[in-house]
Formats: C-alpha cells, sequence, structure tokens
C-alpha cells in the first residue's frame, strides 16, 4: 500500500543532537587513521610470512641451480602473494565495523578491486610459469604440462574449478561488464568468490613445498580461519542478531515525485545502531519471492532513536518494488556502512555537490550537520527541474538553517570529465568557484554516479580544496 502525500519537512523528523554540537574531536580522526596504520601493518607483515615461507623452503638457493629454477621459484612465490591477497580479500567482504568506519567505502572499493584483480593475475601467473618450467624440465608440451599438473597434484582438480570461478569473477567485475549486469546479478556472481578461494586453497598445503612442515600448515589454516570466521559474524551472525533485536519493520511509503519513493521505518531501540547521516544499510524487505536480495539505500534523512528513512528512483525491479511495501512489512538489515559522514569533517564550511539520486545521503548531512546561516552550499544538478528529488525538503532546508541550494538542471555535457549541467561555457573548477568563491575553505561532500564524482571531485582540487576535504561516495559496484 503507497501513501499519497507531500515531502515530510526536516522538523518532523526532531532536531538531531549532532546538528547543534561542534565538528566531531580530532580523537575520532586520529582512531581512524590508527586502525588505517594497523591494517596497512597487518599486511606487511602477512606479506613477509608468506616470502619468508618461500625464502625458507629454499627458493632463493635454488633459483639458478637447475634450468626450470628461472621459471619454477618466481612462479611459486606469485602463488604464495595471490594466496595472500586471496585473504585479503575475505577480510575486505567481512565488512568488519571499525575498518568500514576508518576507510570508508569508496576506499574500501578500491582496495578491494586492485586486491582481487592483483591476486588473479598473479595466480594465473604462477600457473603459466610453472607449466612452462617443467616444459624446460621434462621436455613436455604445455598443454601436457598443465594436464599433468592438474591430473596428478593433489588437490589440483578443486584449484583448476577454484581458478576458473575466480576467473569468471574477475571477468564480470571489469568495468564493461559491470555497466551491463544488474547488481544483484553481479551481486550473485560475485559470491562465487567464497567457493573459488575455498577450493584454491586446499591445494597449496597439499602440495606446496612450503607447508611440508606442521607450523606452517597451521599459520596458513589459521589466517583463513579468522577470515572466515570474520566473514560469518559481520555479514551473517550480527545482522540477524541485530534484526531480531531491533524489530525494523516498514512504517510507511510515500511517493515524493514521480519515480521517487521514501520508504519511513521504525523499530527498537534504533539509536542503539549508532548511525550517522550520510551511512547506508543493505536492506531486505520480507515481501515476497526474492526477499533475500539485499539493497543498498542510503538514509534519506538524519536518523533518531526510532525512525529511519530510505529514499530511491526507480529504475529497476527491486527498487519498484518498495512502492508496493506494505506497512508493517519485516526488514532485515546490514550495516550501517560508510564513511560520508560528519566524523570526516575538517570545519565548519561545506559545499555538497549531488547529482540524481545521489542527494539522499547528502540531504540527511545538511540535516544533520552543524553550521550557520550561510556556511554550508548545497549544488544540486539532474537532468531536469522534474528529476530534483526531494526539493521541497531542500527548498525548507535553505529557509529553516540558511542552506544556500542551488539548483541546475540540464544533461552533462558531451565532454566526459565535467560535472556540470549543459550548457558548460567555462572550465569545472572555475565554473565552481564561481558558484561557491570561497570553496578552498570548505570541506566537500560529494555524492552521485562515478565518473560525475570523478569529475567533482577533480574540479574540487583544482579549485583549491585540500585532498583530505574531499569526501566522495559514488553510486557504484
Amino acid at each position: 500500500m503507497t501513501e499519497e502525500g507531500s515531502a515530510i519537512p526536516p522538523t518532523a523528523f526532531g532536531v538531531s543532537r549532532r546538528a547543534s554540537s561542534q565538528p566531531p574531536p580530532v580523537k575520532q580522526e586520529l582512531n581512524a587513521a590508527l586502525v588505517r596504520v594497523l591494517c596497512t601493518a597487518a599486511f606487511g607483515v602477512s606479506v613477509l610470512f608468506f616470502v619468508y615461507l618461500w625464502v625458507h623452503d629454499g627458493a632463493l638457493g635454488r633459483l639458478l641451480d637447475k634450468a626450470e629454477g628461472p621459471l619454477k621459484y618466481p612462479g611459486t612465490l606469485t602463488g604464495l602473494l595471490s594466496a595472500d591477497l586471496m585473504f585479503v580479500q575475505v577480510v575486505l567482504m567481512a565488512r568488519i565495523p571499525w575498518i568500514e568506519r576508518s576507510f570508508g567505502r569508496d576506499q574500501l572499493v578500491r582496495i578491494h578491486r586492485w586486491s582481487g584483480f592483483t591476486s588473479l593475475t598473479l595466480m594465473l601467473v604462477h600457473v603459466v610459469l610453472l607449466m612452462f618450467s617443467y616444459v624446460v624440465r621434462d621436455g613436455r608440451s604445455p598443454f601436457g604440462s598443465l594436464w599433468w599438473m592438474i591430473a596428478d597434484w593433489r588437490g589440483m582438480m578443486l584449484a583448476t574449478l577454484g581458478t576458473v570461478l575466480l576467473v569468471v569473477v574477475g571477468i564480470t567485475s571489469s568495468r564493461a561488464a559491470r555497466k551491463r549486469l544488474r547488481y544483484h546479478s553481479w551481486h550473485l556472481l560475485h559470491l562465487y568468490t567464497f567457493l573459488g578461494i575455498g577450493l584454491v586453497v586446499p591445494h597449496m598445503v597439499w602440495a606446496g613445498s612450503e607447508f611440508k612442515e606442521s607450523w606452517a600448515q597451521v599459520c596458513i589454516v589459521s589466517l583463513y580461519v579468522v577470515a572466515l570466521g570474520s566473514l560469518l559474524t559481520f555479514r551473517l551472525a550480527m545482522p540477524l542478531l541485530r534484526s531480531v533485536r531491533h524489530q525494523i519493520v516498514v512504517d510507511r511509503v510515500i511517493e515524493d515525485a514521480p519515480g521517487n519513493v521514501s520508504v519511513h521505518l521504525r523499530g527498537r531501540g534504533l539509536d542503539q545502531l549508532r548511525a550517522q547521516a550520510g551511512q547506508f544499510f543493505i536492506w531486505r524487505f520480507k515481501d515476497g519471492r526474492g526477499w533475500t536480495r539485499g539493497n543498498p539505500y542510503a538514509l534519506s534523512a538524519a536518523p533518531r532513536g526510532d525512525a529511519l528513512r530510505i529514499t530511491a528512483k526507480e529504475v529497476g525491479v527491486n527498487s519498484s518494488r518498495l512502492r508496493t511495501l506494505r506497512p508493517g512489512t519485516r526488514v532485515l538489515f546490514e550495516g550501517p556502512y560508510g564513511r560520508f559522514t560528519g566524523n570526516s569533517r575538517h570545519g565548519r564550511k561545506l559545499t555538497a555537490m549531488a547529482s540524481g539520486i545521489g542527494i539522499t545521503p547528502v540531504r540527511a548531512l545538511l540535516e544533520e550537520l552543524a553550521y550557520a546561516p550561510g556556511e554550508a552550499v548545497l549544488l544540486y544538478r539532474a537532468s531536469s527541474d522534474d528529476d530534483f528529488v526531494l526539493r521541497q525538503e531542500l527548498d525548507e532546508l535553505a529557509q529553516q538553517r540558511g542552506t544556500r541550494v542551488v539548483y541546475l538542471p540540464g544533461h552533462r555535457p558531451h565532454k566526459p570529465s565535467s560535472w556540470q549541467a549543459e550548457p558548460a561555457d567555462e572550465d569545472d573548477h572555475i565554473a565552481l568557484q564561481r558558484l561557491v568563491p570561497d570553496i578552498s575553505e570548505h570541506d566537500v561532500y560529494i555524492c552521485g554516479p562515478d565518473a560525475w564524482g570523478q569529475s567533482a571531485a577533480a574540479a574540487a582540487r583544482r579549485a583549491g580544496v585540500p585532498a583530505k576535504h574531499i569526501h566522495l561516495e559514488r553510486f557504484a559496484f
């Protein structure tokens, strides 16, 4: 059932306690920096551990001893480093809260993509180098050598299947493939990463000479047990327990504008989630067949003790289902996730740049953050006047809090590097400085499609905004 009505003004959600507070203390950013340093150090230690296994096995001494040495031993090293990055992949997929808060979704997505493609590349190099090392040693053909490895080595049948699965995941994770896949199709294929890694790892312990000693086997198994335990804890057990505890249900559904739907949610003790404006959850609405598919939606209003709200544009089957949700529908959730919050803010002045439905977390931020009249600017681009989401609420924010709102209707120029709307007769950073003359003194929050967000961030940097003052949330998977 859908309620038709006007958008709910910011005052209907109450005044956030954060809205009247000073910017967050430096301690929070220092804690995040400490977590980033510890994670980086842990990754460095893991790399050194796998390199040590390679050296301890005598690879350096045998590198040039035999004809196949220059191929075989670099091949084993690339395999070990690939295994290390697989471990990183599992940890990243676990969405461990303090890592998510410290790095932010955007940076973690970049790390995830880099580690995934690098791991896959190293794995394929590992296979090719070993294959040709046995061509040199035994005089086999390349395919004969490969078949001998698969058929005779313990665990290699499983590893081969796992490699095929990881190659499929790698191909479907490329930018070109993601443009052609729906989110849920991509996400389902991406889950095969777990199976692929699970099939690849055993052959290392069974066939790798680096793991012939029991302590090495215990170490590698422990690493993956910890990673798998983190995954099961933070992606399965905790979301289920929190969903049961907070009993979130749909309160009402409102059509804010043609093609845009807001879902109001209520539950028990939602303040204990410690959610912040700018963050997102993965939602599962128990409304019938297909409810198990998770949908990532950002909060479109500052959270308060008993209520949350999300807003989505109807662009596919799953977002269109939001319109048909009935009051009382049970909701399972994961989160909150993301670092697109006031915690990363450095000063009082701020400029928010949004495109299309990217306005949703930005609108929540403008409600929650502390600023005086005239200290906050919103630059909002959409294809036409009819495409500005939550416009009534934005106008009321401007009236009540003194936010300066600039609407920029029009399609993006044909040049792919511009964030502006047509016609764009000046350089991006010049346009930004014209609209916000003191932009270099602002924190800049950017949310929208991937290419648009990159263009906006580049313009902000050229306009003199320090890189650490630019906070980017991209709508991409």
